[in-house]
């Protein structure tokens, strides 16, 4: 058998990790588990003008970039997968085998990635107060399935997390026995999955992989949770395979906001305010992204990925500008998706037709 080389050395504290370092790293993960942002301070207006132009450009720097790293709001998504993960993780403890784990599905755009980490990271803050002392305990391991993937690749990505190498002449089973032993040894009991849709079933590859994951978990001690796009249309449920996953794994959408109700337009403006609420502009009066609701949802089509680039993007864009308040006006020049501007389309085609016909 190969030997691999590894360091499951975790950075001691104060010690950051490489800014290049992806979540598909344990360094990337725990930076991302361990990143706080702080909303920056709003200075009166007398400070603020006793201010030499440099320390005022060096403030509006510093909230730029607070404002294109809000922090995540706490969707019905993110807390449904959250509270159904910790049971699954609770109820798989002492299974030897058919243990169950979760699948989030749904179009892009719909906060799939961001319930996935978040749910990660709530793990691993949760475990770090049970086990303070452990710092070389990794209880969650974040991988992505990457185009074309076959079995062998998708051992490397888990191995990679590790930061497990291998001599070129490593076999498939070398790899997944090196990483067994590391999950192991470090106490993993979460296994993310992203990209699952990457997973071309229809091929042998792609079966083969999907029969490796199975295998995978089999052999881990550990809950695992998936997320893709459209999971149920792309025949991960279809024939032998498909019944096995049918029968251990819960199913959560991910979907649009509605907005069709007034329950509907009282859930979307939950986010809506909150985001509003984490914005640190000096003339931005409270509540005028509430009072834009509906504007928001045509806007972004109910996605929360939308909108989080609406709002982030705008509220650089005032910053630059000077102006420190966010309109309406200001809103329609904000890029967004092509996925959300094929929403308004379809939900408002009259505005976005007399858009495109100012613009032009």
């Amino acid at each position: 058998m190969s030997t691999p080389t590894t360091s499951t050395r975790q950075p001691e504290s104060g010690e950051q990790a490489l800014p290049d370092s992806p979540l598909t790293t344990k360094e990337g993960w725990r930076r991302y588990v361990e990143h706080e942002t702080v909303p920056p301070k709003l200075l009166p207006a007398a400070e603020r003008a006793a201010l030499s132009g440099q320390q005022r450009a060096a403030a509006d720097d510093r909230r730029r970039e607070y404002h294109a790293d809000l922090p995540l709001v706490n969707t019905p998504t993110i807390r449904k997968v959250i509270s159904t993960a910790r049971l699954l993780i609770q109820l798989n403890r002492h299974q030897v085998s058919t243990r169950r784990g979760l699948i989030l599905s749904g179009a892009s755009a719909t906060g799939k990635t961001t319930a996935l980490t978040q749910l990660g990271c709530a793990h691993e803050l949760a475990t770090r107060k049970r086990h303070p002392h452990d710092r070389a305990r990794l209880p969650v391991v974040y991988v992505t399935v990457p185009p074309v993937a076959t079995p062998k690749m998708l051992a490397m990505e888990s191995a990679r997390f590790f930061g497990l190498t291998f001599p070129a002449r490593a076999t498939h089973t070398d790899i997944v026995d090196a990483v067994c032993a590391t999950t192991a040894h470090v106490h993993v009991d979460l296994v993310l999955v992203d990209e699952l849709h990457n997973l071309n079933l229809g091929s042998r590859a792609g079966a083969e992989a999907s029969d490796h994951l199975k295998y995978f978990a089999e052999r881990l001690p550990a809950t695992f949770a998936y997320a893709g796009i459209d999971i149920e249309n792309q025949g991960l449920f279809a024939g032998t395979r498909g019944r096995q996953i049918a029968g251990r794994f819960v199913v959560i959408p991910a979907a649009p906001f509605p907005y069709a109700t007034t329950a509907d337009k009282d859930t979307w403006r939950g986010p809506v305010g909150t985001l509003e609420s984490m914005l640190r502009l000096r003339e931005h009066a409270p509540g005028t992204l509430s009072a834009m609701n509906g504007y928001l949802f045509t806007r972004t089509g109910g996605m929360i990925g939308s909108l989080f680039q609406l709002v982030r993007g705008a509220a650089v864009l005032v910053i630059e500008d000077g102006s420190e308040r966010i309109s309406e006006e200001l809103l329609e020049i904000v890029p967004v998706d092509f996925t959300a501007e094929q929403s308004e389309q379809l939900t408002a085609p009259a505005k976005a037709t007399g858009r495109r016909r100012r613009a032009a």
